[in-house]
């Protein structure tokens, strides 16, 4: 590494009106590291890349790269300088293919004025297989899974000489294989001499890959160390200002009589044979492999998805299938793992989707007014601690512990009998995390049932009564809370692939 830092903010700080989203935010990134940035959903993460990639400028504060003082006015003059930033989401043309997406903006042409396919093809098949993934540079983005889009958002950072590449949340939507390839990519792009920003709320990840760790909180710099010198409990205490000692405070309810009753539910080729029942004041979990068939089983409770046969029964009333209206009626609340395509309006304010699941209750003559809405919504804001700066502020403009957070008041503004949470932590942070966990052993306590997904092990073992692993669209094992280990969940999630081999 050399002396002088290959990028460097100091007392950055940008407010969007009367909210100070960065307050003081300072980040070193030397060549040849991997800089883990970390902090509590609103702590300020998104806005300081933003700031780096060129979509935002900072109110004030230094920002140099390479030892020069820059100042972007947008992206393309973030990207000319070396920057790219890859997102959770890749932002991939989907009609285009790989190669087009590869040089868009920047095409080759021949002597004869037409376009250098040929090299185009050959630049992106040398591009992919230098990270060690070869992909078809004519096949379709639509195409492609999440992780090989991204694995094409690098290469494409790479053809343009980017020295600074920002991962941000990258391994949200990977399996384990492929949060292990990209993981082997990024450390092949450290041993180049680039610098790399990385963004994770998954510690494991953290302490695994990267050399230097920031921790931010309240749009503010805490502290920097070295991964090897510090701890998960230092980090945790550094984002939040106290000890999570309880991430998982279960309490204990009374388990009353049977609220969700699913007999023989199959769906060919997806799920078969599911029997399973959640009581009052229980919290059952389907565990398992992503693949598995939770969350499409999960799915067709609810109505989303169709099924074949089976019967489905919530209170003792029967649910018909691919109806979610009357599912909604019977009182089931559904929180999904896509909050951003299925749980949230992104565009519409905090009050009108908190209320979106009971505005047929709080209309009149048809109608709905603002002055409706905004009890019950401020009452849900305030008991989950949503963090905004208005109710009628855009939920795209929140945190994804805030979104989380207004998808589960949405829902539980309907006061359910049953809420099935899909994945509820995913991509939110460490304290976020405990609040979701209480408010779930809460409802629990209240006499609601509640059916959870999840694929974090620690969660699974440490808010389940009971845990149900699906495997291959079949449940392998019913576990109890005291018999439940991380032993008997995997081996029950990977029998069948043990016992083949």
């Amino acid at each position: 590494m050399t002396d002088t830092p290959l990028l460097q903010l100091h007392g950055v700080t940008k407010s969007f009106g009367a909210v100070a989203a960065l307050a003081g935010a300072d980040l070193t990134l030397r060549a040849g590291s991997i800089h883990a940035l970390i902090g509590e959903n609103g702590a300020g993460k998104s806005t300081l890349v933003k700031i780096i990639g060129g979509l935002y400028r900072r109110d004030a504060g230094e920002f140099l790269l390479d030892g020069e003082s820059v100042d972007f006015h947008n992206t393309r003059e973030a990207k000319d300088a070396g920057i790219a930033v890859i997102y959770q989401e890749p932002t991939l043309f989907p009609d285009l293919t790989v190669a087009e997406n590869l040089f868009v903006g920047r095409q080759p042409y021949t002597r004869f004025g037409t376009l250098d396919r040929a090299r185009m093809r050959r630049e992106t098949r040398e591009l992919t297989q230098r990270l060690g993934v070869p992909i078809d540079p004519d096949r379709d983005a639509r195409g492609l899974s999440i992780a090989d889009q991204q694995v094409v958002e690098i290469a494409k950072s790479i053809s343009v000489g980017a020295r600074v590449i920002i991962m941000d949340e990258p391994t949200a939507a990977l399996s384990g294989v492929e949060v292990e390839r990209l993981m082997g990519i990024a450390r092949q792009l450290r041993d180049e001499g680039r610098g790399i920003i990385f963004i994770s709320h998954r510690f494991d990840e953290v302490f695994a890959l990267c050399d230097v760790v920031t921790v931010m909180r309240d749009g503010s710099y805490v502290a920097t160390n070295e991964t090897s010198t510090t701890t998960e409990d230092e980090i945790i205490r550094q984002m939040v200002g106290r000890s999570v000692d309880n991430l998982f405070p279960k309490q204990e309810a009374q388990i009353g009589d049977p609220v969700l009753e699913v007999e023989h539910l199959t769906s060919a080729g997806v799920f078969d044979d599911v029997s399973f029942t959640v009581r009052s004041g229980e919290i059952v979990c389907l565990a398992g492999l992503v693949g598995a068939g939770r969350s499409e089983i999960a799915r067709a409770v609810f109505g989303v998805d169709p099924y074949d046969s089976g019967s489905v029964r919530i209170a003792g009333r029967a649910v018909p299938g691919r109806n979610p209206a009357v599912a909604m009626r019977l009182g089931i609340g559904f929180v999904p793992e896509d909050r951003r395509k299925q749980g949230l309006a992104m565009t519409a304010g905090v009050q009108s989707n908190i209320t979106l699941a009971i505005r047929d209750k709080l209309a009149r003559l048809g109608f709905i007014t603002s002055a409706r809405e905004e009890p019950s919504a401020r009452t849900w804001a305030a008991r989950l601690q949503v963090k905004t700066f208005a109710l009628d502020a855009e939920a795209q403009m929140l945190s994804g512990g805030n979104q989380q957070k207004v998808v589960l008041g949405k829902w539980l503004a309907t006061q359910p009998k049953l809420l099935i949470v899909d994945e509820p932590t995913r991509g939110i942070d460490v304290g976020t995390k405990a609040e979701v966990h209480r408010l779930l052993s809460e409802l629990a306590g209240t006499g609601v049932a509640v059916l959870m997904i999840s694929s974090e092990l620690p969660e699974v073992l440490g808010m389940a009564d009971r845990v149900l692993v699906v495997r291959e669209g079949r449940i392998t094992a019913e576990l109890t809370r005291e018999a439940a280990t991380p032993e008997k969940v995997m081996f029950a999630a990977t029998h069948a692939a043990e016992a083949a081999a």
